[in-house]
């Protein structure tokens, strides 16, 4: 039998090691990379490097048809174009996730939603990023008022679908769909709705300790 404690409650704790000494080698527009020389358990202090990151939000738009709204985008550090749900940058530190999560839609989609409730918290790549992603869940889907945001760079690229929920489960198993939130939020879709159900879901203003905001 595999160790352990059947029926152990597990959640995520808040912890913090001794840090003996830290720098910022690089510091984007955005992000940057941090050193601290971190006090392990038994006293050695080992190096760890991470992207230090404002954190983002993500939006699985769900329409009357069932269909999910993604957007396809080519990501130069994996030389790949991904279907991707809606996502961008907290902007200002602080800033309500539900405002940037709303922006984001707006902008890269010219959508706008009724119904927002909160699918996941996740942290992308932990072991070497502090970047925090809140994934929303938006439904009551139709078409933003006024000018359309014009879009740059890789975002000019953009092409834009709506593909039933099924078939995204089916692309995420075969290995077809990469994207973090894309596949954290479909898969946490479909086990909400065979769970507890969609009205379960924390509201949209749910505490984030990941990132505080003022509601």
């Amino acid at each position: 039998m595999l160790p352990g404690h059947p029926g152990k409650h597990v959640a995520d704790a808040p912890e913090v090691w001794e840090v003996t000494a830290t720098e910022t080698p690089f510091q984007g527009k955005k992000t940057g990379v941090r050193t601290d020389d971190v006090v392990m358990p038994d006293g050695s202090v080992v190096r760890r490097d991470y992207q230090v990151h404002p954190g983002s939000v993500a939006v699985l738009a769900l329409d009357e048809e069932d269909r999910v709204l993604v957007l396809s985008q080519y990501r130069h550090p994996v030389r790949e174009k991904l279907w991707e749900i809606p996502a961008g940058l907290l902007d200002v530190p602080g800033e309500n996730p539900l405002h940037a999560a709303q922006r984001e839609l707006y902008e890269e989609a010219h959508v706008k939603a009724e119904d927002w409730r909160v699918l996941a918290d996740v942290y992308t790549t932990p072991g070497g990023s502090d970047e925090a992603v809140r994934i929303f869940l938006a439904r009551g889907v139709g078409a933003a008022e006024g000018e359309r945001y014009e879009v740059s760079e890789e975002e000019a690229e953009m092409e834009l679908a709506r593909v039933p929920v099924p078939d995204l489960v089916r692309g995420v198993l075969a290995g077809e769909l990469h994207n973090n939130c894309l596949v954290v939020g479909v898969m946490t879709l479909v086990a909400a709705r065979s769970g507890p159900g969609l009205d379960s879901l924390r509201e949209a203003d749910a505490p984030w300790p990941a990132r505080p905001f003022e509601k």
